[in-house]
């Protein structure tokens, strides 16, 4: 088989789809980055892909992506009782209800702040702009330093840490800059944390110091390098909102009416239109781990250490899941909940005791935090590139959505 990396850099977000439909949607099989892979797709390869007993992380996930999106030693590359004694730190930090609120209540008074200085502004950038809103919003809730969160320098290299891990050339060596920079100075932040003197005086309970202060499953703290790791992959995914952001108002642009209803505060909306925009808009293409044993997949034999893909942005397109799939529609998901395996722009299976991204509830209270005030929000849409390349992985508009004339 010969090595499909080139074509993935090449074709981005087509290149699964694509080999499905020349498969026959049959399981697909090829090499990717020299080792032997097969494709999976739909429900039940979800159910089968978050089993650990079929496919484990340790030694699966590329290490430029290590090196860019989440760090060395991060929760992503663990197994086992390893991984489930560091995911308890993020299910507690992310999964707990008054803690999403308040993250969102502080998104919330940013964007009140941010708003008003955009109105004196001839244009804005609003892929940029929410970038230091989330920035802000989530140092102040995670309990840093108010001169961390306010610093845009913080912003821009979150923002490439997650724009550079699929890719190679510039934006990868950004990337791997940006998490340098940012894990010596939170891997300082941390160790002046550990004294006694500052855990007693920081805010109890917060995410700076119940990272600081975490025992993994030997019962020993985290190396400092390893807890400035885990404290970034906390901030890092909630400014990747920015990506989400900018899809809602590329998709408000482009359906008037869903910004109509969107505006009007009904919530039941809000959550659909948030759910539909993570559906709809491509972010992560496929995720990826190693057989953990001999593994049989619907008469395919997987040999032990093969590559399993699992095809994300190829499931939340598909017509046997979804009518018109290609068509923007948030009134898909009013009064109905999507299964658990079935939407997975950010995984699938269980948060608490698998891989599936702890963040997701964070992201869908951004969304509908933020995506009504966006939806009401007075401004013109100036002539721009706004198309969303599918060759670039992760994409976004062109033009990152330019708005001119804001009104405060």
């Amino acid at each position: 088989m010969r090595d499909s990396s080139l074509a993935l850099l090449t074709k981005g977000y087509a290149w699964l789809p694509d080999r499905r439909r020349r498969s026959g949607f049959a399981p697909v099989r090829t090499r990717l980055l020299g080792k032997p892979a097969i494709v999976l797709h739909g429900p039940e390869a979800v159910s089968f892909f978050y089993d650990e007993a079929h496919v484990l992380r340790r030694s699966a996930l590329p290490e430029p992506v290590i090196d860019t999106l989440f760090g060395r030693g991060a929760v992503h590359t663990l197994d086992g009782e390893q991984h489930r004694a560091r995911k308890a730190l993020f299910v507690s930090l992310l999964k707990d209800r008054g803690r999403v609120a308040s993250l969102a209540r502080h998104a919330e008074e940013e964007w009140e702040g941010a708003r008003s200085e955009w109105a004196g502004r001839e244009e804005v950038v609003l892929f940029d702009e929410m970038s230091k809103v989330l920035t802000r919003a989530v140092c102040s809730w995670a309990g840093l330093p108010g001169e961390i969160g306010r610093d845009d320098a913080l912003a821009d290299d979150l923002v490439a840490m997650v724009d550079g891990f699929a890719t190679a050339g510039p934006r990868h060596w950004r990337a791997r800059r940006a998490r340098d920079r940012q894990e010596d100075r939170l891997g300082r932040l941390i160790s002046t944390y550990r004294s006694p003197e500052a855990l007693e005086g920081a805010p109890d309970g917060s995410v700076l110091t119940s990272v600081a202060s975490h025992r993994d499953d030997d019962g020993a703290l985290l190396h400092v390098r390893t807890a400035a790791v885990e404290l970034l992959n906390v901030i890092r995914p909630t400014v990747a909102v920015s990506w989400f952001l900018t899809f809602g108002a590329h998709a408000m642009h482009r359906w008037p009416s869903v910004r109509e209803r969107l505006a009007a505060g009904d919530a039941s909306y809000a959550l659909a239109f948030a759910q539909e925009v993570r559906r709809f808009y491509p972010f992560a293409p496929f995720l990826g781990g190693l057989a953990s044993a001999d593994l049989r997949w619907q008469g395919e034999e997987i040999p032990a250490g093969t590559m399993v893909l699992l095809d994300v942005y190829g499931q939340n397109h598909d017509p046997e899941l979804w009518e018109a799939p290609y068509v923007f529609s948030p009134e898909r998901f009013v009064g109905r909940e999507p299964g658990r395996d079935e939407l997975i722009p950010q995984g699938g299976g269980e948060a608490e005791s698998g891989h599936r991204c702890p963040g997701e509830d964070i992201t869908l209270a951004l969304l509908c935090a933020l995506g009504p005030k966006l939806a009401r929000l007075e401004y013109d849409v100036p002539e721009q590139d706004l198309r969303i390349p599918l060759r670039r992985v992760p994409t976004r508009p062109r033009s990152g959505f330019v708005m001119s004339g804001v009104q405060a």
